[in-house]
């Protein structure tokens, strides 16, 4: 984690080895104008330029990000995240950063954009590997992990500005937390291990319950037991539990954890294995977030279910035409099982019922049909409650998370039951629609209690190059729009 603090400090005296500057007008560019035209800066919105301090900062090299005029919270994140990454190639291990943050919340945003931007996921590369064989060989460079940042602000000297950056270093720890538990080769995450990985992580604020097998069984978790029937890592359910003193209201968290998709008996084609270790990203968030929560004191219980199994195809798999008893009572004819999550979720749904909650949210990387729809960076949000379902969409904007509201079409409830030999069918009957169809589907699970469901398979990874604050890989996605949630429910009661 980087150490971030405040500071009133002009961005030509700080002390770092980068100065992050943002330029939104040619009033900001001050004394570097020279140095930005010599690098050839024009402003244009995303460019980021580095150039040596000099006689001109105290800073060993300065990064020049362009932004617009009057900058969100979320460009602010943006900005900073694009800065220290470019600072760090600069092998910067220290930086100030001065980004003209308009107020406290903003100040907390640019700290959040700093520790998201600083992740790295290096567990598995070899440091100062040699390049090649025989003696008188280059070592491979090492790589510079950021050590702290000095966010530069007028505000630096206010308790709340303080608070701020405290909040974003919790929620950005969670958030990283959730990276890298999405970007652990599958291998070494198989359900025991998540399970075990999660107790570890809880903390003392957090108390933790994790079901076997066995335990499942006596507990009629059909669903999840189906789904892990093919692995010979057996799948596990974990509820985290925090329940503050006097706690305002109750949010049950649903995730899904599918540590591996081969898409079991309906195998996936290889390709499209390559980054199924992403399955458990929902878990992850879910996880990554309850824990936060308890960390920031926020008064609001929570009660959360990590939903976990291996999707692996064998001689003790579920076939297709195979019918589950879920937690529920409802029985689910499987018709692929590659579609998978909707029936561990539905278990966890109907725990999270059990628990009598105000509300509930699920996180799941559960279709692809949503990728088509929104596109790789946007989740879909669907839900049984219109107004619970803005809360939701607003949270999501607040913490600059891309969601879009998408509705449950009445035609799928039908779909749905449709099944000749079971209570419900699992997998749509035609390909269109297949998003508010798996939505439809877990909606049988939640009765009347308002839930909302973040179809997160989209912005779960990042195929891509890194941009903003979002790394290669794993982005942990959903984790902040959960926080700023339970914030608002805690705040609204």
């Amino acid at each position: 984690m980087v150490s971030v603090s405040l500071s009133t400090s002009k961005p030509t005296t700080a002390r770092a080895d980068a100065l992050i500057l943002g330029i939104r007008s040619d009033d900001d560019r001050d004394v570097f104008a020279p140095s930005l035209e010599a690098v050839g800066f024009t402003g244009e919105k995303g460019q980021v330029v580095t150039f040596p301090g000099g006689d001109l900062a105290r800073a060993r090299v300065v990064v020049a990000v362009a932004m617009p005029s009057e900058p969100t919270a979320e460009e602010l994140r943006r900005a900073a995240g694009e800065g220290v990454r470019a600072a760090l190639k600069a092998s910067a291990t220290t930086v100030a950063v001065a980004l003209h943050p308009a107020g406290v919340h903003e100040v907390g945003a640019i700290a959040e954009g700093v520790e998201l931007g600083a992740y790295k996921y290096d567990v598995y590369k070899s440091s100062n590997r040699s390049s090649g064989r025989g003696k008188g060989k280059a070592k491979a460079k090492k790589d510079v992990t950021l050590i702290s940042a000095v966010v530069l602000s007028p505000f630096a000297r206010q308790s709340t500005a303080t608070r701020a950056v405290d909040r974003a270093a919790t929620v950005a720890g969670a958030v990283n937390a959730a990276r890298n538990w999405t970007n652990t080769p599958p291998g070494d995450l198989r359900p025991p291990a998540f399970a075990d990985a999660i107790t570890d992580y809880a903390g003392d604020k957090v108390k933790v319950t994790v079901w076997d097998e066995k335990r499942m069984a006596k507990e009629n978790c059909g669903g999840i037991l189906g789904v892990g029937a093919g692995s010979d890592a057996p799948p596990r359910l974990v509820c985290l539990t925090y329940d503050p003193p006097g706690a305002n209201g109750h949010l049950a968290l649903v995730g899904k954890g599918i540590t591996f998709d081969s898409g079991g008996l309906s195998i996936k084609p290889g390709a499209s294995m390559q980054t199924m270790k992403l399955d458990m990203a929902g878990a992850a968030a879910v996880v990554a977030a309850t824990v936060a929560i308890a960390e920031l004191e926020l008064p609001v219980k929570i009660t959360a279910f990590a939903c976990i199994a291996e999707n692996m195809p064998s001689g003790t798999a579920t076939r297709p035409g195979d019918v589950l008893k879920m937690r529920s009572g409802a029985t689910v004819e499987v018709l692929n099982t590659d579609a998978e999550g909707r029936l561990v979720l539905g278990d966890g749904l109907a725990l999270a019922v059990e628990a009598k909650p105000d509300h509930i949210v699920d996180v799941a990387t559960l279709t692809g049909a949503c990728v088509v729809a929104l596109g790789d960076r946007t989740a879909g949000i669907l839900g049984n409650d219109d107004d619970f379902r803005d809360v939701v969409f607003a949270a999501s904007k607040t913490s600059g998370e891309a969601m879009w509201p998408l509705p449950i079409v009445e035609e799928m409830k039908e779909k749905v039951n449709s099944s000749n030999v079971a209570d419900l069918r699992q997998h749509n009957p035609k390909p269109a629609g297949g998003t508010l169809f798996a939505a439809a589907f877990l909606r049988e699970f939640v009765g009347d209690i308002p839930w909302a469901h973040l179809d997160i398979a989209g912005p779960s990874f990042n195929d891509d190059s890194a941009r903003g604050y979002t790394p290669k890989g794993g982005t942990g996605v959903g984790v902040r729009t959960l926080v700023q949630i339970a914030t608002e429910l805690a705040e609204t009661r």
